[in-house]
């Protein structure tokens, strides 16, 4: 939407940071005067770089939540959900890069996502969570007249299987150091880089597994790295 995650600080109006953090955008575009309502009406990114700065934006997803179908698709000369969702490497693949014009490419990337699998892991060695797999499909299976029919629920992990877990999460993020490098030999110069996430996971922490539906404030802890290549 524009805003990338961002510190607290106290005694400070919201204006008056916003101010500050568009003026990056100056540089990271490489324009002048970059303000807030140069985003108006869409107050997205896509678009402006798009229709306003000339940039050719793309998009590959590896979570089926982010579909071409869904509204995140607004701005893009093209969009794509991967056939996988746990294989980053298959999206530098497809990435290309012009002399005439410059690029945006949004990657959003699955492999440290549940169930923390690298490509090459059988999906029968992946852990497994009644209700995930396939929830979209079978979720009505499970309500009746507008009810939901209860059933005996499966015991919550033991930690040492929300151990196990994390270090698999620990182990998809060592296999993604090693994709970036690619993608920072892939790009040209003068290429921003930004790695983020839309949300914290939890393992245990206070009885919690996961993100949702959980309030807890390692949700809401999220990565936010910033480099540019010279």
């Amino acid at each position: 939407m524009g805003l990338l995650p961002h510190s607290s600080p106290p005694h400070v109006y919201a204006s008056e940071y916003y101010k500050k953090d568009f003026i990056k955008f100056n540089e990271r575009f490489g324009v002048r005067e970059f303000e807030f309502k140069s985003l108006v009406p869409q107050l997205y990114l896509p678009p402006f770089m798009r229709t306003k700065l000339g940039y050719k934006t793309h998009a590959f997803v590896s979570l089926p939540v982010l579909n071409p179908k869904t509204p995140v698709n607004v701005g893009f000369d093209s969009f794509k959900l991967m056939d996988k969702h746990n294989d980053m490497a298959a999206m530098l693949n497809e990435m290309t890069f012009s002399e005439d014009y410059p690029s945006f490419y949004l990657l959003n990337v699955g492999e440290t996502h549940y169930p923390y699998a690298l490509p090459d892991e059988p999906e029968d060695l992946w852990p497994r969570i009644s209700g995930v797999h396939g929830v979209f499909k079978h979720l009505d299976d499970h309500i009746v007249g507008g009810k939901l029919v209860e059933e005996e629920g499966e015991k919550f992990f033991d930690q040492d299987k929300l151990d196990q877990l994390y270090e698999r999460q620990i182990t998809a993020v060592k296999y993604l150091d090693k994709v970036f490098e690619k993608l920072f030999d892939l790009v040209p110069p003068n290429t921003y880089i930004t790695v983020t996430s839309d949300h914290g996971e939890l393992f245990g922490e206070e009885g919690y597994f996961g993100h949702g539906p959980i309030m807890h404030e390692k949700v809401f802890e999220v990565p936010f790295v910033e480099g540019k290549l010279r």
